[in-house]
């Protein structure tokens, strides 16, 4: 059982895009009268994520309840950022029922839970569970498949594939370490890609898990929360592709800012993210945009291709606006000047 005495901790991991930050807004919307804290751990200098959470925040989490930390992995500065992080809401007063630990979709969640280990916090924090959100239909689309002839088909179909990528083992990585995976936008895979959705995390576990369908992040907090797991007295049944290493690195992904002026229209933006994607072989775009004529500020969200935008809130009186985009891929695939001018800036 459960030392009750420690404050629970629920890790949510998964990879870029998947609903990780619907996920986190859903429950702090539904906290079943806990009152919650979250930490958001951004890749990129633009906290976009962070700042959409704060934006609904709610009398069961308010704004001081969510911590943002941008351009950097948890697991990577434990001393720096995630002790004093966690010490800090430890301290507060109403004290959190329970935290919530939002990763980057490049983390590795094995390094954050032995970071749970440290002797000043070890004995007040337990994670209550890890949750992997995973996207049903990039799942099903056998990015991640464990068949390796298939992975060599796809190798010799597509120039873009002509080397291992890290995001394998990225995935495999989040669903080894994890208690329940969510599967997100399940009515873009169809019951058909949801079944091999379901057979590929079925290959990748270590274990049996429990894998949960979910649309718009809307899941019952009683399934996710409250597990005991103490995940951190249980590394040895969540293997990693980089057990025994010394470190870890995010080297093969990079991330650069671009700052563009008003935009006429969001469809064009979003075709030309659209375009930057599929040529460039970018994995994510976030942030917001200023649009000519409209008071309110663009949120622009785009996994690979697929690319949503809808207006968030109004731009503030002393706030600029301008458009500022968070643009993820692999190292080699980041062109600051050719990803500005596809944009149009």
């Amino acid at each position: 059982m459960t030392d009750l005495s420690k404050l629970p901790v629920t890790v949510i991991t998964g990879f870029l895009g998947a609903g990780k930050t619907t996920l986190i807004r859903h429950l702090m919307q539904n906290a079943d009268g806990r009152r919650l804290a979250v930490v958001v751990n951004e890749f990129g200098d633009v906290g976009v994520d962070g700042d959409i959470l704060k934006s609904c925040a709610l009398p069961d989490c308010p704004e001081e309840n969510i911590v943002e930390l941008a351009n950097g992995c948890l697991c990577c500065t434990v001393a720096d950022e995630f002790i004093p992080t966690i010490e800090a809401l430890l301290a507060l007063d109403p004290r959190p029922d329970h935290i919530l630990i939002e990763t980057s979709g490049l983390a590795l969640p094995k390094p954050l839970l032995k970071a749970f280990d440290w002797p000043d916090i070890r004995s007040r924090i337990t994670v209550d569970g890890v949750i992997a959100v995973a996207d049903a239909e990039a799942v099903a689309a056998g990015r991640f498949a464990p068949d390796l002839a298939a992975i060599d088909a796809q190798r010799a179909a597509d120039d873009s594939l002509d080397h291992e990528t890290p995001l394998s083992e990225v995935f495999e990585d989040q669903i080894a370490c994890a208690d329940i995976v969510l599967l997100t936008k399940p009515d873009l895979a169809g019951p058909e890609g949801v079944a091999t959705a379901r057979a590929a995390i079925a290959a990748e576990a270590p274990r049996p898990l429990p894998v949960i369908e979910v649309a718009e992040g809307v899941v019952d907090p009683r399934v996710i929360l409250g597990l005991g797991a103490a995940a951190e007295d249980d590394l040895n049944a969540r293997p990693s592709h980089h057990d025994g290493a010394d470190d870890h690195d995010h080297e093969d992904f990079d991330s650069v800012v671009i700052e563009l002026p008003e935009q006429a229209d969001p469809t064009i933006l979003a075709g030309r993210i659209e375009t930057l994607a599929r040529k460039q072989n970018i994995l994510r775009v976030k942030g917001h945009a200023a649009v000519a004529g409209k008071p309110m500020r663009l949120l622009v969200q785009a996994v690979g291709a697929r690319v949503r935008h809808q207006y968030d809130r109004p731009w503030a009186p002393d706030e600029p606006r301008v458009t500022r985009l968070v643009v993820i891929a692999e190292h080699d695939d980041i062109d600051p000047a050719a990803i500005r001018a596809a944009l149009g800036g």
